[in-house]
């Protein structure tokens, strides 16, 4: 008899956790986590962390626990793919990710196949949300946008004067390159130079004598921190010292410690820093002394994005994704530690808003050495005219 209740209880215990790990919600989280774009895949996977331990300990979403499966795509849309079809194998519901455009465009498809939603942090190119879909949703902003003001700064800032691109050939880099091309010749600049590397490459000794030969005053980088550093880093040894400007794809400490002095005085356009919101010091303070993490770029912009699939399931009053999708599409405003935001009818941020007051979806930047001798990205001042 005791066997039996023994036999018994335990087959009830093992229904009560099936039924527990069953309420689970499974979150994916997935970047460049191994490779040359790693410094991205961590602030994704730490700004996750961080919002679904807090998302957690306040009783999780509609009383169920946050539960984060990891995925590392490379940086590599193949990656990317497969990445997807595993989370959707695995029961994940909604996805913070992927870090770059070329791979976040063909896992969503994947994504949307399986009714699964998705958030990029970081993912700017136009096509990401112009393509229709439900499930894909991005709080940063769009390359359009980014392309714009940079273009709008280079003409303000270097009128009149000799303008090289170069772009790592990818969706992102390209694209934004394009981007900024197109803006700046609407305000009647043409380039000097416009060309594509390969984003792997290591030795840009060719390139930087085309660069020399075209006697730019200014030459804009589409693409990541990686190679953007060596390439300034190879411009000032072999002496050109003219500076350089690029986008978000830049912004991680990681382009100064490849860049080295090199990278002092860089420009760069990036969204607003939510480390600039004194609202979000006790935020911040936990990244810096517990994680040891300085929680800089699309850090808190991951922690946004659980943010708002938390307070839309509350909304919705459901977990399902497509109703968290229709409540995300609805105008609905989220109160984030980017501010308050809400989206437009593609996925798209409408914008910002930090005490009653709309931020610039897009700010510049410079890369300056502090007190403490490191070279980070600050605020740019205003600036005359080159």
């Amino acid at each position: 008899m005791t066997r039996l209740t023994t036999i018994g209880l335990a087959l009830g215990l093992s229904v009560a956790f099936a039924g527990y790990a069953a309420a689970d919600i499974k979150i994916g989280v997935v970047g460049p986590m191994t490779g040359g774009n790693a410094a991205f895949g961590a602030q994704l996977k730490q700004g996750s962390e961080q919002a679904v331990e807090d998302i957690n300990k306040a009783g999780g979403i509609l009383g169920q626990k946050l539960v984060i499966v990891y995925g590392d795509d490379r940086a590599d849309p193949k990656e990317g793919v497969s990445v997807a079809n595993k989370f959707a194998a695995d029961g994940v519901k909604f996805v913070i990710g992927h870090f770059n455009s070329g791979v976040t465009i063909p896992a969503s498809e994947v994504y949307q196949e399986n009714s699964i939603l998705e958030i990029s942090p970081s993912a700017t190119n136009p096509k990401v949300t112009d393509r229709g879909m439900w499930n894909i949703f991005r709080v940063c902003g769009r390359d359009d946008q980014q392309g714009g003001v940079a273009g709008a700064i280079i003409a303000q800032r270097y009128k009149n004067k000799r303008i090289a691109f170069v772009h790592d050939k990818t969706t992102y880099g390209q694209g934004l390159a394009e981007e900024a091309r197109k803006s700046m010749n609407a305000h009647g600049m043409k380039e000097v130079f416009f060309e594509g590397v390969n984003k792997d490459d290591k030795d840009f000794t060719a390139l930087v004598s085309k660069i020399k030969a075209a006697n730019p005053d200014l030459v804009y980088w589409g693409g990541l921190q990686d190679a953007g550093g060596l390439i300034r880093r190879q411009m000032s040894d072999q002496g050109l010292k003219v500076p350089m400007m690029g986008g978000d794809g830049m912004a991680d400490d990681e382009f100064a410690s490849i860049a080295g002095p090199a990278a002092e005085g860089t420009l760069m356009t990036f969204s607003p820093d939510p480390r600039t919101n004194a609202k979000n010091k006790a935020i911040i303070d936990l990244f810096r002394k517990k994680r040891g993490f300085e929680p800089q770029a699309y850090t808190l912009y991951s922690y946004a994005a659980l943010q708002i699939i938390k307070q839309a399931a509350e909304a919705a009053k459901s977990t399902s994704a497509k109703k968290i999708a229709e409540v995300m599409h609805s105008g609905k405003v989220f109160h984030t530690v980017l501010g308050d935001v809400s989206f437009d009818k593609k996925g798209d941020v409408n914008g910002y808003v930090v005490d009653g007051k709309n931020k610039d979806r897009y700010v510049l930047y410079v890369w300056k050495k502090g007190a403490d001798g490191r070279i980070t990205y600050v605020e740019a001042p205003a600036a005359a005219t080159h």
